[in-house]
């Protein structure tokens, strides 16, 4: 469900939620506990329903294709009907009384109370005025949907054509969004639009048969006669080039005349008239924690200060003095560069193998879900992060992706390599989203929960996991590892430094530079992207420390008795939680083992 609503309609809505403990206790239910667990349960399936019906675009990609003739409403009238949705579900939970529930059920009751008052509170921020940057936005949508849809019968091909008949409408409901967020000063800075604006007219400029939106017809399914494959190819390639190419221009005309001029002129979101009020929001929702900016800054110092002594070590055990001649030497090594884009993607591919054989030594349970390593799109790759996990269906008919940014690939560091695999691919994101998906003891909303501090926390432990069992056998990869940590460390600092302290970008980019050997192509769009996303980037090590605490904390406990696998199930097997409920699952979890 959208996290964006009109700030008239939020207010009421948190009164709903602080009254919620006062309705619960002005009138305690005597309903049967299993009348209540059937009440619950019937709320989860409706507010899965309705969210599916809402988000067409999320129905299609995890595979359920009842909506895929339909594209969302983006409205400002839609944000306000979502807003009253959620108000009366508010209303329906509040009536249920969790005695008697179990751990799981009053956990998914909590995390959907939990995720109504998050959407509520960030209304007052308007989020919905500033939908678009070089990270994507409409123009990146249905590029990217498409890529994840299956196209086996006829419907399949006509339910794409009418969407492309919709877009048009889409874009000029976002454009009016914009519009009003020009209006209330509330614009994105101004060199990000016109990177974003390069990226429309990459998509405006091409010919319809040319156009990702045309992907379904490279490969028509034998079982379609050849008349209706001429007929679809004819009615796609007609709406591209007659409707959505147009509407692709008008936007980037919007984008050139009226919104880019408008953009700030500072990188920080606290330049905003509520900024400093929106990025503690967005710090607390982003990592699931009380932490301050100031916190979270000095954390980031700390953290690269170890990373950076274990590095030390590293280059003086190859024969360097310090850091800096190390990394310079980065420069003539021609082993540490990808010779191609297909030498970058076989690189990730040759760290995978050795890992899954690995797996079942640390997990007890192992997702059945394919994986596979893929480029990122050609449209997406200026811009896109060196690489990241685009999840699969529940079904296994999609495989989880790990897309690699092959872009000036070989400027990209091999040393790196490692790491990420483990990250994006396993024992990371691909094993804990597919072993999500497949968990059948939770509602079907907390399957896709995505609580950012937990999934990539998860993702950057996954990596460190790599050395605890051994791997990072090449001191230059080990070397990369530490680098991952360092990035994910230097992030805390940056983030907080451009959002809460008034950085400019160029010293974002010094930071990187004097505590990093990260390759340029990788430090220029990782900065944007802080810029772009405020406290996104802090879920990463703030997550990563968690996990870390716990398990130590389990070991401390436990002794003997700790078992590394079930460690793991624990944090894994309920979907992405909160930090908060996460350190009480594994409390609790001490206390049954011990």
């Amino acid at each position: 469900m959208r996290r964006s609503v009109i700030p008239a309609l939020a207010a009421s809505a948190l009164l709903l939620v602080s009254s919620a403990p006062l309705l619960r206790a002005q009138a305690p239910s005597a309903s049967p506990v299993e009348d209540r667990r059937k009440a619950l349960n019937a709320l989860f399936n409706d507010y899965w329903e309705d969210n599916l019906k809402h988000n067409p675009e999320f129905a299609s990609s995890i595979g359920d294709k009842r909506y895929n003739d339909q594209i969302s409403d983006y409205s400002v009238k839609a944000y306000n009907e979502g807003l009253a949705r959620e108000q009366g579900f508010l209303l329906r939970l509040a009536a249920i009384d969790p005695a008697g529930l179990t751990d799981q059920e009053k956990t998914s009751r909590d995390l959907l109370l939990r995720q109504f008052t998050e959407d509520q509170e960030a209304a007052e921020f308007k989020e919905w005025e500033m939908p678009v940057n070089q990270m994507g936005g409409i123009y990146s949508t249905y590029p990217q949907l498409v890529a994840q849809l299956s196209f086996t019968t006829v419907k399949d091909y006509d339910d794409w054509i009418a969407r492309l008949h919709a877009i048009p409408t889409a874009f000029e409901q976002v454009t009016t969004d914009m519009s009003i967020g020009v209006d209330d000063h509330r614009v994105p800075p101004k060199y990000l639009l016109e990177k974003t604006l390069e990226q429309v007219k990459q998509l405006a400029s091409q010919k319809p048969e040319d156009s990702p939106l045309a992907l379904p017809l490279k490969n028509f399914p034998a079982a379609i006669p050849a008349a209706e494959q001429e007929r679809i190819k004819d009615e796609t390639l007609k709406a591209i080039a007659k409707q959505v190419l147009p509407a692709y221009q008008r936007f980037a005309r919007f984008l050139e005349v009226t919104y880019i001029p408008a953009g700030r002129e500072q990188p920080g979101i606290a330049t905003l008239a509520d900024g400093a009020k929106y990025y503690a929001f967005s710090i607390r929702r982003t990592t699931t924690t009380d932490l301050t900016a100031e916190q979270i800054h000095q954390i980031g110092l700390d953290e690269v200060k170890r990373d950076e002594t274990e590095m030390l070590a590293i280059a003086q055990r190859l024969g360097f003095q310090d850091l800096k001649s190390f990394r310079a030497s980065f420069k003539t090594n021609p082993k540490l560069k990808a010779t191609s884009r297909e030498a970058l993607l076989a690189a990730y591919r040759g760290y995978l193998t050795p890992m899954q054989a690995k797996l079942p030594s640390l997990f007890g349970r192992l997702p059945k879900a394919p994986f596979e390593v893929t480029p990122v799109p050609d449209y997406l790759e200026k811009t896109s992060a060196p690489a990241y996990y685009e999840a699969g269906t529940p079904d296994g008919s999609r495989p989880g992706r790990l897309r690699i940014d092959t872009y000036n690939a070989t400027d990209r560091n091999l040393y790196a390599v490692e790491s990420i695999a483990y990250h994006e691919g396993l024992p990371g994101h691909h094993l804990q989203v597919s072993i999500a998906q497949e968990m059948t003891d939770i509602p079907t909303f907390r399957k896709f929960s995505g609580y950012t501090a937990y999934q990539e926390g998860w993702g950057l432990y996954a990596e460190r996991l790599g050395k605890d069992v051994g791997f990072y056998q090449d001191p230059y990869s080990d070397y990369g590892r530490l680098e991952a940590d360092i990035w994910r460390a230097i992030r805390l600092v940056v983030d907080t430094g451009v959002h809460s302290q008034h950085w400019t970008r160029e010293q974002m980019v010094d930071f990187f530079h004097d505590h990093s050997a990260i390759d340029e192509t990788s430090i220029q769009a990782e900065v944007d992207r802080y810029v772009a996303w405020p406290s996104q980037a802090l879920a990463y090590k703030i997550g990563q420390l968690k996990i870390l605490e716990l398990r130590d904390r389990s070991k401390k406990a436990l002794g003997a008795k700790f078992d590394i696998r079930t460690f793991h199930d624990q944090v894994i097997d309920s979907g992405a939680l909160p930090l908060d409920v996460l350190d009480a699952r594994i409390d609790s979890w001490i206390a049954s083992q011990k």
